[in-house]
C-alpha cells in the first residue's frame, strides 16, 4: 500500500488516498504546530502522493482552516486536493460557559439548516475556496431531525457549494436512516462515516461498520493510535492513578485499563518481530481491517508524519493479524452475537454460509 494506491470513498466517485492528513495540530495551541512546521507537514504529505486533507471549523479556533487554505492556494493544488472540513460544534462560547446553561448562541452550533449555512460560509471564507469537496457533520446534536440534515446538505451538493457530505460521531441508526431517506427521495446522501477505531476501540464493529457497508458508506477511523496510547510511549507502572495521555485528545486516563495494556503488550511483540515501531503496526492493522476506506493521521512534527506514512508499507501476516485480533477483541454486543458463526450455523442447519459482503 502507498498514498497513491487510491480508492473511492464509499459508493461514490470521490477518489482519495488511503491515508488522510488530519490538521487538528495546525495552528496555535498547547499541542499545535507553528506555521512553518504545518507547511512542512503539508508539503511532505503532498510530496508522498497524498491528496486527502481533513480539517474542521473549530480546529485552533479556525486557524487550521486558514493555514490549509493558504497552503493549497500557494501550491496551486486546489484541483488535486480533496479538501474536507466539518461543522456542528459551537464556537460562540468559552470552554467554561459551553459546559453550563447559557453563555453562547445556540444557533452557532448543531446540525440545523441555519447553522449549516452559517458554518459553511465561514469555512469557505477561511479556506479561501468556492467549494468544499467533503463536508462532515462533526457530531450529531441529538435534536435536529435527520430529514432536515439530509435535505440541507443535499441542497448544498446540488448548488455546488459542497461536492459530497458525510457524518462523524453519530449513532449507526442515524447514518442508516439518512442513507435511506436520501435514496428514497433521490437526493444526495452521505458517502462516509468517521468514528473512533483502533486496537483498543473496536465497539463500532457491532453496528457502525456493518451499517456503513450496507449503505455504501466508507469508514474513516479517527484516533487510530488511541490518542498516542498505541505508540508504546506509556508504561503501565507510570500511569496508574493520576496519569493521562498527553497531546490533543479527549481520552484523559480512560485508556489506562488492564485490557488495553494487554493489547499493547501483544502489539509491541508483533512490532518487535517486524522491527517496526508499535505505532506503525497499529496503523497497519487499522488499514487492513474490513470496511476501512481511509485512515486519518495527524502530526505536530515532521518525523511523526514520516513514521505514520511508513505504516502503509507494512503487510501483516495472517498469524500477526490473528494475534492482534484476538487480544483486542471487544466483548460481543447484542447485534454481534446475532451474527456469530455459531448462531449462523444453527440458522443454516450446521452449514457455514458466507454473505456477499464478507
Amino acid at each position: 500500500m502507498s498514498l497513491t494506491k487510491f480508492r473511492t470513498l464509499g459508493r461514490s466517485g470521490l477518489v482519495v488516498s488511503p491515508v488522510a492528513l488530519g490538521t487538528m495540530t495546525f495552528g496555535p495551541g498547547e499541542w499545535g504546530a507553528d506555521d512553518a512546521t504545518s507547511r512542512a507537514i503539508f508539503d511532505a504529505y503532498r510530496d508522498a502522493g497524498g491528496n486527502f486533507v481533513d480539517t474542521a471549523d473549530i480546529y485552533s479556533g479556525g486557524a487550521s482552516e486558514i493555514l490549509v487554505g493558504r497552503f493549497i492556494r500557494e501550491t496551486g493544488s486546489r484541483d488535486e486536493v480533496v479538501l474536507a472540513t466539518k461543522f456542528a460544534f459551537n464556537g460562540s462560547a468559552s470552554p467554561l460557559t459551553a459546559t453550563q446553561a447559557g453563555g453562547g448562541n445556540p444557533n452557532a452550533g448543531g446540525a440545523g439548516a441555519k447553522n449549516i449555512h452559517r458554518a459553511l460560509e465561514a469555512s469557505l471564507k477561511r479556506l479561501d475556496t468556492d467549494y468544499i469537496d467533503l463536508y462532515w457533520m462533526h457530531i450529531w446534536d441529538g435534536v435536529t431531525p435527520v430529514e432536515e440534515i439530509v435535505q440541507t446538505l443535499g441542497d448544498l451538493v446540488r448548488v455546488g457549494k459542497i461536492r459530497y457530505y458525510a457524518f462523524s460521531d453519530m449513532p449507526a441508526w442515524l447514518a442508516i436512516k439518512a442513507a435511506t431517506i436520501a435514496a428514497e427521495r433521490r437526493i444526495p446522501g452521505p458517502i462516509a462515516i468517521q468514528v473512533e477505531y483502533s486496537l483498543v476501540a473496536r465497539d463500532v464493529e457491532g453496528e457502525h461498520i456493518p451499517a456503513a457497508r450496507e449503505s455504501g458508506m466508507g469508514v474513516m477511523p479517527w484516533s487510530p493510535l488511541a490518542g498516542g496510547f498505541l505508540t508504546g510511549k506509556y508504561r503501565r507502572e507510570d500511569t496508574s492513578g493520576s496519569g493521562r495521555l498527553s497531546g490533543a485528545n479527549p481520552f484523559g486516563n480512560s485508556k489506562f485499563v488492564d485490557r488495553n495494556w494487554d493489547v499493547l503488550d501483544v502489539l509491541k511483540a508483533v512490532a518487535a518481530d517486524l522491527d517496526r515501531p508499535a505505532a506503525q503496526v497499529a496503523l497497519a492493522w487499522v488499514m487492513a481491517r474490513p470496511g476501512i476506506t481511509a485512515t486519518i493521521i495527524g502530526a505536530s512534527k515532521l518525523p511523526q508524519l514520516a513514521s505514520n506514512i511508513a505504516s502503509t508499507e507494512i503487510e501483516l501476516s495472517e498469524v500477526q493479524m490473528t494475534r492482534l485480533n484476538e487480544v483486542s477483541a471487544s466483548a460481543p454486543g447484542f447485534s454481534v452475537g446475532l451474527t456469530s458463526p455459531m448462531i449462523r450455523r444453527m440458522v443454516f442447519g450446521g452449514n457455514d454460509v458466507i454473505g456477499w459482503a464478507e
